[in-house]
């Protein structure tokens, strides 16, 4: 079982090899998958939510490494797709593929799996994102207080090659630095 990338690496997501993992493949892929299923007023793909938290955590001081991670953290959903989160829970042996998978590319790209105080900061700074990206691409109320943001969030439509080669700017920039 595998799919073919957009470089043409064929690569079976629930057995992923490390050599099979391409960051231009998730640049692309990510910059075509929109956020909340589609189920949004507007275009907003994953990449640009992806690049939202690299740069939101380092506004808050985080590594180069933190911000990898939040670069990268969605990026298993290149292979797997975005499925919703309601929907995820209830697919028998989907979550233990998605963290496998998500370990490679971490290993992969990342040169490490993440620490569970990196993954803390990942979560928050994506809970806080996902916060504006309910409000602002739904309309839906929040239970929780208005987190403060220190980057912009821009939700207007960016075309795909800009929003893929700002993805890989994003890597490589802090690739360089790890």
């Amino acid at each position: 079982m595998h799919i073919t990338t957009f470089t043409g690496i064929r690569i079976n997501p629930l057995e992923p090899e490390a050599d099979d993992i391409d960051i231009r493949d998730i640049a692309h892929a990510l910059s075509y998958i929109c956020r909340g299923n589609g189920q949004v007023r507007q275009f907003f793909s994953v990449a640009s939510h992806s690049i939202m938290c690299a740069l939101e955590a380092k506004e808050r001081g985080c590594s180069d490494s933190t911000a990898m991670f939040c670069l990268l953290h969605d990026a298993s959903e290149c292979y797997l797709s975005d499925v919703p989160g309601p929907v995820k829970g209830s697919l028998a042996g989907y979550a233990e593929a998605e963290r496998r998978l998500q370990n490679v590319i971490y290993t992969r790209l990342a040169g490490r799996i993440p620490k569970e105080d990196e993954l803390a900061v990942v979560e928050a700074v994506d809970k806080d994102l996902l916060y504006w990206d309910l409000k602002v691409l739904l309309d839906e109320k929040q239970d929780r207080a208005e987190p403060e943001l220190s980057v912009a969030v821009d939700y207007s439509f960016i075309p795909f090659a800009e929003t893929e080669n700002r993805f890989l700017e994003i890597y490589y920039r802090l690739k360089g630095d790890l």
